[in-house]
């Protein structure tokens, strides 16, 4: 079975006079892999932390399946989905095989040791890794961690925010490679969000660009590369072709 279809249905989030996500309306289709771009205080963070209710609409709804995410209870809720954010939240005095397993016994599960031996392997980490402490691992080590923890109790819906801003560019372009991958064995439904739009390009299905609070365009990397969509999302696609442009010019004879 591939992830839950999600559908905002004029949402809005306002802080006082200002709106943060302003009557967004569109569906994310079951299994695919879906990035929101744009500067920063666009939206795109309110409006991805309104699926899991880290954020409450102030208008319209949130459905995961067709079903109203404030129907259901905020804890169970989140437990049936997974959350991966930047500054990753692993708890340093648990060990590695610790952390992973928070989830599943929040949710009561049972057999934690051979699970977590099978998200290690998942995310292509040894096995022994289950008894290191946090400290003891690279960045990317430790974000590998937190998709490990991310499907502990086997989600079908992933959500990152910003994932891999605090890596370095080999780690984060590795690890991008091996989301896309995980999302793909799995069936996920992924939402990722992201400023850069060169990595939403090489790694999504369809790219969100959201500007102001609203979505701006709506479009496959394809579409965007070809030069369609809306200012805010050509300007975006400039900023990685100029560099491309300016390293083939390094190329040429002096």
């Amino acid at each position: 079975m591939p992830g839950p279809s999600v559908r905002f249905d004029a949402v809005a989030k306002r802080y006082g006079a200002t709106d943060a996500v302003a009557a967004v309306s569109l569906e994310i289709a079951a299994g695919s892999f879906v990035a929101l771009v744009g500067a920063s205080g666009s939206g795109k963070s309110t409006l991805l932390k309104m699926i899991n209710r880290l954020i409450e609409p102030s208008q319209g709804r949130v459905l995961i399946n067709g079903d109203d995410v404030l129907a259901a209870d905020a804890h169970r809720l989140r437990r049936g989905i997974g959350y991966i954010f930047q500054n990753i939240g692993l708890f340093p005095h648990f060990t590695v095989g610790e952390n992973i397993a928070i989830g599943r016994r929040l949710a009561r599960l049972k057999n934690h040791g051979a699970r977590i031996d099978e998200l290690l392997d998942l995310v292509e980490l040894p096995r022994e890794f289950a008894k290191r402490f946090p400290d003891e691992l690279s960045g990317g080590q430790r974000q590998r961690i937190g998709v490990a923890r991310a499907l502990a109790t086997e989600p079908g819906l992933l959500l990152m925010d910003e994932p891999f801003g605090a890596l370095d560019p080999i780690t984060r372009d590795s690890l991008g490679k091996a989301i896309r991958a995980l999302h793909d064995r799995l069936d996920l439904t992924t939402i990722m969000v992201t400023h850069d739009m060169a990595e939403a390009l090489l790694l999504v299905d369809r790219v969100l660009v959201m500007a102001a609070g609203r979505i701006v365009t709506d479009a496959s990397p394809r579409a965007l590369i070809a030069g369609e969509g809306s200012a805010e999302a050509r300007a975006l696609v400039a900023v990685p072709r100029e560099q491309a442009s300016a390293l083939r010019a390094l190329e040429r004879p002096a």
